[in-house]
């Protein structure tokens, strides 16, 4: 093996994920391979003619020892997506190297090379992504309440800016909310909790006051999300980042893998407190965060997100709807009456009241299908889904994850907050070892109970 080259472009051995840029500056996508190559003198430089014979522009490699195999060494490199050419040059490189894997985030309309989408294996793998945007925090559509507000746009800008230039492991930084601002939350604040003891899930209603006791919810202070995070890290291990606008689904599951939620830090605008054309602290405050201290819905977030790592785009738009339907928009059935536990509901004066009337229609919650459920998004919903309980949304999510055509299984491992595939059998080992310590911890302490 060139071991001088190998030293010059070195991948950690605890690293199993590289930073896949979208597109070049001159807009040419790019595309990433991770191939492995038996260690011969002279094996690398042969492979890299084959990519100058092929006129494949090279941009980025690095290196690592196999992990599986003792005789090969790994190669991540990322080069120029030229469609057609690339695809043959790949079928080539398969010839020369012991595996090749294509990643890809946005694979070419010509790809045939059956590319894998990169996702995320660390927590702090989130940076890398956090930042690409559908649309900045201050960028508003003509028919946004705040359009023709510069001061509320300048506001906006700063919120983004926040969140822009955050990294994973920082405290989140406070914020000083205007007067202004205030009034707005108090408004929604006062309004919605008078409608949550009668119509949000049981577990809402008894979270939702430790939040008042550690949280300083109350009706005169907007809550900082780090000492918000830090109560959910306590209680589930879920943590807020703070996001400077939307993100892609993709993007948005995969935080969840990690127990992550993307959260918006700025208001609403003042004209329309009933209103907001897109999520706010008041709908990520008071709808989302009390129930992802619920252990149970912690997990069912969760395991939506690890459904959606390397899944097919198709199969990650199912998600992405079976997570608004559930996440953003669920009803529960708790001694024979509808509850919501959906936040798109619990922060909504209006659609709270109206999701448990006769008016909409209201389904069982089945991945399959409602994954295929189209849904308005400025409106109230028509159609509803429910479930009997989180655990039972749980399993159904985990059945339908089977189901996805992906080559290989993800584990999150809390301890080092990492994803791993499943697709060595030193790693089936190492979980089936972890498994049973757990067991035994389990069987003892069943032993002790009397």
């Amino acid at each position: 093996m060139d071991r001088e080259f190998v030293k010059k472009r070195k991948m950690s051995n605890n690293d199993d994920a590289c930073y896949l840029k979208e597109k070049l500056d001159n807009g040419i996508p790019q595309i990433s391979l991770m191939f492995s190559l038996t260690e011969e003198v002279g094996t690398l430089a042969r492979t890299l003619k084959l990519f100058e014979e092929n006129n494949v522009n090279l941009l980025h490699i690095e290196s690592r020892p196999s992990k599986s195999t003792g005789n090969e060494y790994e190669f991540l490199v990322t080069c120029e997506d030229t469609g057609d050419q690339l695809g043959m040059f790949i079928e080539k490189l398969k010839l020369k190297a012991a595996t090749v894997h294509t990643l890809s985030r946005e694979p070419s309309s010509s790809d045939t090379t059956k590319s894998l989408p990169w996702f995320p294996r660390r927590i702090r793998d989130l940076d890398r992504f956090a930042n690409q945007i559908l649309s900045y925090g201050h960028e508003l559509n003509s028919d946004h309440p705040g359009f023709t507000d510069k001061v509320y746009r300048t506001r906006r800008k700063e919120f983004a800016d926040i969140a822009f230039n955050y990294k994973h492991g920082q405290p989140i930084p406070r914020v000083t909310y205007t007067d202004a601002e205030i009034d707005t939350w108090k408004t929604i604040f006062t309004k919605l909790t008078e409608l949550h003891p009668k119509h949000a899930c049981s577990q809402y209603n008894r979270i939702f006051p430790l939040l008042v006791q550690n949280c300083g919810y109350n009706a005169d202070n907007i809550p900082q999300l780090q000492e918000v995070s830090d109560f959910l890290k306590d209680c589930t291990g879920f943590t807020l980042r703070p996001v400077a606008g939307l993100l892609s689904s993709r993007d948005f599951l995969a935080g969840l893998a990690f127990r992550v939620f993307h959260s918006t830090q700025y208001i609403r605008h003042g004209s329309t407190p009933m209103y907001t054309p897109e999520p706010d602290i008041c709908h990520e405050l008071i709808g989302h965060v009390p129930l992802f201290a619920d252990p149970a819905f912690a997990q069912f977030s969760q395991e939506i997100g690890l459904a959606s790592l390397g899944s097919p785009d198709e199969y990650v738009e199912k998600l992405a709807t079976c997570y608004w339907f559930t996440v953003e928009f669920g009803l529960c059935r708790q001694n024979k009456e509808l509850k919501a536990y959906g936040a798109g509901l619990l922060s909504s004066f209006g659609e709270l009241q109206y999701c448990v009337s006769d008016k909409p229609k209201v389904l069982p919650f089945e991945p399959s299908k409602t994954g295929e459920q189209k849904y308005p998004i400025t409106e109230y919903q028509p159609i509803y889904f429910e479930s009997d309980s989180f655990e039972q949304a749980m399993e159904q999510m985990k059945s339908f994850a089977a189901s996805i055509p992906r080559p290989f299984t993800v584990y999150y491992n809390p301890y080092t907050q990492t994803v791993e595939v499943l697709d060595k059998k030193h790693k089936l080992k190492d979980l089936a070892t972890n498994i049973k310590g757990e067991l035994i911890t389990l069987i003892d302490a069943i032993s002790k109970v009397k």
